[in-house]
């Protein structure tokens, strides 16, 4: 009998506790609920039985007899316990023959109930429930609202304010544009000093347009102005006042306008200006567009009939030709402020501003780093800088030297270096037509002095010769064309004398596109052809710029457009022939550098001048020689 109730009470036991794991692992408040009946059953199973129970209760060893219906439980205590000291049973469905002897035995039985947590569970359980609702609803309504602020505020400009300009640039930290400097000067003056202008009559500039090319500095000088005169500062890229929506720009310049005129006398810098005040009505279609509205609003605040008085609009460009011809009248954008590419005095004064921050080796000189970068902007040489920084860490060494400082500027030149060329053929090939270019440029006076020659791959090149331009830029005579034609084809001419014209190869593809393009430049522009003084075809523009795709013809007659390829292959023809000519003349000083190269696989100009130069004794390699040194 006893053993029978034990084996069904144990698999009843572990019924109940697979029961209360999986509810533990679907819901919390079930382990909350089975633990309390897990703990019983350990208990259970470490003291009485039911068979022992029923017969102590019939040996009248039974004191109290607690009934709990809800989990079928029972605490007995039995005489000579304590309360404290009760055992807790698990009793059967069904009960009878217990309960008739705990009567026959007059045992002190009660029946206690255990609290039910169900309905609290329930509660609690709905009230989570609500409470997600409630917090989705209002996360909704909150973003509703917001978008609601930002259809009121789509109108507002986006320029950033600084109430003290705190740029942390000033005109010491810009160098290299000295003359722009000079310019900008009397507008921090004003700013500063008002009184000294208006006391003779004279007023300040609405505007100031900086013009040049990318990286030359325009938007650095926008902040040292800011940061000299410690007035208001606006901020906003052209690009921020056109959205999809028409007139939201318009609305944005007035806001800007409003501010500025609120926070006077203070500054307000477009850059890009250029994205917002292209030529009106250059469209297909019509031109009443949201761009042309925004540069409409613009020019009437600048200069309209309401007076922007100490309102001074800086703004930047790379390309003023595009501009409306009404934002650059006097009253507006009064001044144009040229900030062109640095000579050697100003890339010299920007190595040095760019050189404070890192540590350089003593054994560098600057004016050298100067002379070799001739044509870099200021970006450039801070890139230049930051790259030699950069190999330096990664050669383990506590200083930037020199050998760093040349790889950079061939890194920002050409390109990453790349894998050497290991098949002796293709190297001796790419050699050949390398040294082609640099010994023609070299024997020709009209032509730059040579910089390096090289084999190691850079960018998409397996060689490279290049040059250190003339300072004196803007002005090119028919000579110096002729001499970069000459020069250009020199690989092409090498191949051709040395492997034949059957072995010649794509390498000089880039070569041939440069020479048409000039050759025709010259014929067809700059009348320096037998065709005489005539420009022949005009500057090719974008069709948004007041030119029609539908109606682009030549400006000449078929009889002229033969005449002109005809001027373009004679220009090309006797120029190859004279390349040849030279190669041909220098042949065993050209297989002489080629070996040198292949072993050394770079030449410096300087080198390569020499070798020429004692080859030849020619004076125009001395004299390139001096100019370059």
């Amino acid at each position: 009998m006893s053993f029978t109730f034990k084996q069904g009470q144990s698999n009843r036991s572990r019924r109940f506790k697979w029961r209360a794991s999986m509810l533990g692992l679907l819901l919390g408040q079930a382990l909350l609920l089975g633990a309390p009946a897990i703990a019983q059953n350990t208990e259970e199973e470490q003291g009485l039985t039911y068979g022992e129970l029923l017969g102590k209760v019939e040996r009248e060893r039974v004191e109290k007899f607690v009934l709990d219906p809800e989990t079928n439980t029972a605490t007995v205590t039995l005489k000579g316990q304590t309360e404290e000291e009760a055992e807790t049973i698990q009793l059967l469905n069904n009960n009878q023959e217990l309960l008739d002897a705990l009567k026959d035995n007059n045992v002190d039985f009660e029946v206690v109930p255990s609290q039910d947590n169900s309905v609290a569970i329930a509660l609690f359980t709905n009230l989570l429930l609500i409470f997600v609702l409630v917090g989705g609803l209002a996360m909704i309504i909150r973003r509703s609202a917001n978008a609601q602020n930002n259809a009121m505020s789509f109108g507002k400009s986006r320029a950033r304010f600084q109430m003290e300009a705190d740029t942390g640039v000033m005109f010491d930290d810009v160098a290299g544009v000295e003359e722009a400097k000079e310019e900008l000067t009397e507008v921090v003056t004003f700013l500063k000093e008002p009184n000294k202008f208006t006391a003779i009559g004279a007023t300040i500039p609405r505007g100031m347009l900086l013009i040049g090319p990318p990286g030359t500095g325009k938007t650095l000088l926008a902040k040292a102005i800011a940061g000299e005169a410690g007035v208001p500062f606006f901020s906003i890229s052209g690009s921020e006042f056109v959205e999809m929506f028409v007139g939201v720009g318009a609305s944005r310049v007035r806001d800007l306008f409003r501010k500025a005129q609120e926070n006077a006398p203070c500054l307000v810098f477009i850059d890009e200006i250029d994205a917002v005040g292209r030529q009106r009505g250059a469209g297909i279609g019509g031109g009443n567009d949201e761009r042309e509205q925004t540069l409409n609003q613009l020019l009437t605040e600048m200069d309209g009939f309401e007076t922007n008085s100490g309102v001074i609009v800086i703004a930047a460009t790379n390309r003023p030709d595009v501009l409306d011809k009404a934002l650059l009248r006097p009253g507006r954008f009064d001044r144009q402020v040229t900030v062109d590419y640095p000579d050697h005095n100003g890339r010299l004064a920007i190595l040095e501003v760019h050189a404070r921050d890192k540590k350089v080796d003593d054994n560098i000189d600057l004016k050298v780093v100067s002379r070799r970068t001739p044509g870099f902007s200021g970006a450039d040489l801070a890139n230049l800088l930051n790259e030699a920084a950069i190999l330096a860490v990664r050669r383990r060494k506590e200083t930037i030297s020199m050998p760093e400082i040349n790889e950079a500027i061939d890194r920002v030149i050409v390109g990453m270096e790349g894998n050497p060329v290991a098949d002796s053929k293709k190297k001796r090939l790419v050699a050949y037509h390398e040294v082609g270019h640099a010994l023609i440029a070299t024997l020709n006076p009209n032509h730059d002095p040579l910089a390096k020659v090289t084999l190691i791959p850079r960018g998409r090149t397996l060689g490279t010769a290049w040059y250190l331009p003339d300072e004196e830029l803007g002005l090119e005579s028919r000579k110096q064309i002729l001499a970069v034609i000459e020069s250009a084809l020199g690989g092409r001419a090498a191949e051709d004398v040395i492997f034949g014209a059957d072995e010649v190869t794509n390498g000089a593809s880039q070569d041939i596109q440069q020479v048409t393009k000039l050759a025709r430049r010259m014929v067809t522009k700059l009348g320096m052809s037998e065709l005489g003084q005539f420009a022949l075809e005009g500057n090719t523009g974008e069709v948004f710029l007041r030119n029609d795709w539908t109606t682009q013809r030549p400006d000449y007659s078929e009889k002229i457009a033969g005449a002109i390829d005809e001027e373009i292959r004679k220009i090309v023809f006797e120029a190859y022939e004279n390349a040849k000519q030279i190669i041909r003349e220098n042949r065993n000083l050209l297989d002489k550098i080629v070996d040198q190269l292949i072993e050394q696989e770079t030449i410096e100009g300087d080198e390569f001048r020499r070798i020429v130069a004692e080859a030849t004794n020619s004076k125009v390699v001395l004299e390139k020689q001096a100019i370059a040194s």
